[in-house]
């Protein structure tokens, strides 16, 4: 990821109604969510969360996949990945113990008896 994706999807989640749909797809995972139970969820009209999801699926942090008459949304985990790794590439200046805490803390959301 280089400074101009990650500007973007930046960008895309600095707004509260998308980063609330982001942080929804997330929790969802792996199995998405359509665009209409995402705007009963959010509690906003679904055109304007289809403004929303076009904002994020540019900024590479959604993806979609129609299932008969329904388009799926997904979070793209590898982007997120991608954007947290950018972010805290050169942590601490490379001294493990001051990232210590970070990785710490980052480590329980992945972890199979982790709490939803």
């Amino acid at each position: 990821m280089d400074n101009i994706q990650a500007i973007a999807a930046l960008a895309a989640l600095a707004q509260s109604t998308r980063l609330d749909v982001f942080r929804l797809l997330v929790k969802n995972e792996p199995n998405g969510l359509p665009a209409g139970e995402l705007a009963q969820a959010i509690d906003v009209p679904q055109n304007t969360m289809s403004a929303h999801l076009a904002t994020l699926f540019r900024a590479g942090l959604v993806t979609s996949e129609r299932q008969s008459r329904s388009i799926i949304y997904r979070a793209n985990l590898d982007t997120l990945r991608e954007l947290t790794v950018f972010l805290v590439k050169d942590c601490c200046g490379g001294n493990a113990d001051l990232c210590a805490p970070l990785i710490a803390d980052l480590a329980p959301c992945c972890s199979s008896g982790a709490a939803r």
